[in-house]
C-alpha cells in the first residue's frame, strides 16, 4: 500500500469507526476550553475533567480568574502536573485577555500563540474546536500513530503536522485529529500496540513483522 492509499483507508476507517468527535475537554465556552487544553499538558484529559469543575466554580471567565492569586488557582490544579507553571499561566493569560483583547479569546493562532502557557498545539486544538478553524493540533498520539501507519518520517511534530496537512483535505482536520486520538487510546496505544497489532497497523502494513522505529516528539 502506497503513502496516499494508506491515508485514504485510515480515513474511512477512522470515519466508520469515530462518526462522532466529541472534545474530550469538559467546557463552555472557548475560555475554558482554553484552560482546559492548557492543563492537559502533560496529563489525561480525564484527569483535567476532574479538576476543572473546581476550578470554574472558583473562577469560569478572565474577569473573575484575574482577580485570583496563582496560589489558589494551584490548589486546585495540582493533580494535573505542573501546577506551578500552569497556574500563573492561567492567571496571566486571564489579565492579558482583558488588557488586549476585551476579555475575550482571539481568533488568531498569533494572539493566542502570544499568551502565557499558550503554544501551537494549544493554539491549534481552540482555533479549531472553538472557532472552526481548520488546524492539526499534534499531539504525542498522532506523532506516535503518524509514524506508526508511515504518514510521516518527522522527528518532530512540526514536521509531523507538516506532512498530514499535506495528505489529508483541509476540511477533514477538525474531525481527523480527534479521530485518530480516539483511535490511539483506544487500540493503538504505546503500550497496547507496537505497530504490528492494531487493526490499522496490521492492514497497513501485513508483511511488517518488527515494530517500526518511533520517534519521540
Amino acid at each position: 500500500m502506497r503513502k496516499k492509499q494508506r491515508a485514504e483507508y485510515i480515513q474511512a476507517r477512522l470515519a466508520e469507526l469515530y462518526p462522532e468527535t466529541p472534545i474530550p475537554l469538559d467546557h463552555t465556552d472557548p475560555y475554558t476550553l482554553l484552560v482546559a487544553v492548557l492543563l492537559s499538558a502533560q496529563c489525561t484529559d480525564e484527569r483535567v475533567n476532574k479538576v476543572t469543575p473546581a476550578l470554574f466554580k472558583l473562577a469560569d471567565n478572565p474577569y473573575a480568574m484575574a482577580g485570583k492569586t496563582p496560589a489558589a488557582v494551584e490548589k486546585i490544579i495540582k493533580p494535573c502536573g505542573l501546577s506551578p507553571r500552569k497556574s500563573r499561566a492561567i492567571v496571566e493569560l486571564s489579565g492579558m485577555l482583558i488588557d488586549r483583547h476585551d476579555g475575550e479569546v482571539p481568533q488568531s493562532f498569533e494572539h493566542l500563540e502570544s499568551l502565557p502557557g499558550v503554544g501551537h498545539k494549544t493554539a491549534s486544538v481552540v482555533m479549531s474546536q472553538a472557532f472552526g478553524v481548520p488546524a492539526f493540533p499534534v499531539d504525542t498520539h498522532i506523532h506516535r500513530l503518524a509514524q506508526r501507519w508511515g504518514l510521516t518520517s518527522g522527528k518532530n511534530v512540526v514536521q509531523t503536522e507538516a506532512d498530514l496537512k499535506k495528505l489529508f483535505a483541509e476540511e477533514h482536520w477538525n474531525n481527523l485529529h480527534l479521530q485518530i486520538i480516539f483511535y490511539g487510546r483506544q487500540y493503538c496505544s504505546a503500550r497496547g500496540c507496537d505497530g504490528t497489532v492494531c487493526e490499522i497497523c496490521t492492514t497497513c502494513y501485513p508483511r511488517r513483522r518488527t515494530p517500526p522505529v518511533v520517534h519521540s516528539p
